[in-house]
């Protein structure tokens, strides 16, 4: 099974990923990856970055056997591009689309990334309880949800300050951003991944695991493509004009 993932929550990325989905133990192949590092320009960056995913899209997209779409949270319009995007190639290729919470995309790395000692050695996971992913939501706030420790999603997503988590590890640029906050709440933060962003490829990731523990894409309980904004819009629909006396 081939699928193509788009995130645009943060920065912009997308990830082509083959497994299949009969076969948990075997590791899904990354085909191509790409990923931007600005959080501004999503919608300039992606277009040219999928389309550098595939040698022909017009005869490899349709060939796809899902797209799978980052749904935030995060703001308006870079998530908006990434969503738009799917929409569209979905339609155009005629290609199943499916969403995912972009804050997955984190708990996944957590689950796959090992804490380590001072030379290196892998010491177990590096979560061994609940922890919360947290990114950057701008206006002082972040975008949090809470995981197990299985990165089962536990309670969220949610949009306000830093100050509202308390004593539990923290991953995500969130908690780079607001480690000072957290720390004084008693929660940990871990260098390794105080700053990371969902990205494609991780979301890849986390959708492969669902897909291959229900043995089918349909079995997976993925999303369909609604966004999560969680803020009210800043544009407002301009009200009745005063009359003139």
């Amino acid at each position: 099974m081939r699928i193509l993932t788009i995130d645009t929550s943060a920065i912009a990325s997308a990830a082509l990923l083959d497994f299949d989905p009969q076969d948990p133990v075997k590791t899904a192949e990354l085909v191509a990856n790409f990923a931007t590092v600005d959080t501004r320009s999503q919608a300039e960056e992606l277009a040219p970055g999928v389309k550098s995913l595939f040698t022909d899209p017009v005869a490899e997209g349709p060939a796809l056997d899902a797209i799978i779409v980052g749904t935030g949270p995060g703001p308006f319009t870079g998530l908006r591009s990434g969503i738009a995007m799917a929409r569209t190639l979905s339609f155009t290729w005629g290609v199943p689309l499916h969403g995912m919470m972009s804050l997955d995309a984190l708990a996944q790395q957590v689950f796959d990334t090992p804490k380590k000692d001072s030379a290196g050695r892998a010491l177990g996971p590096l979560a061994m309880g609940d922890f919360v992913i947290a990114t950057d939501a701008r206006r002082k706030e972040v975008y949090w949800a809470k995981y197990s420790a299985g990165a089962h999603l536990l309670d969220g997503p949610h949009v306000g300050p830093a100050a509202d988590i308390f004593g539990v590890p923290v991953f995500g640029a969130g908690a780079g951003l607001y480690e000072e906050v957290l720390v004084g709440n008693r929660c940990t933060v871990h260098a390794p991944l105080a700053h990371a962003q969902p990205t494609a490829l991780e979301l890849g990731r986390a959708a492969i695991r669902k897909i291959t523990a229900a043995g089918s894409l349909e079995g997976a309980g993925l999303l369909d493509s609604t966004p999560f904004y969680l803020r009210e819009s800043d544009a407002k629909v301009p009200g009745p004009r005063k009359r003139a006396l």
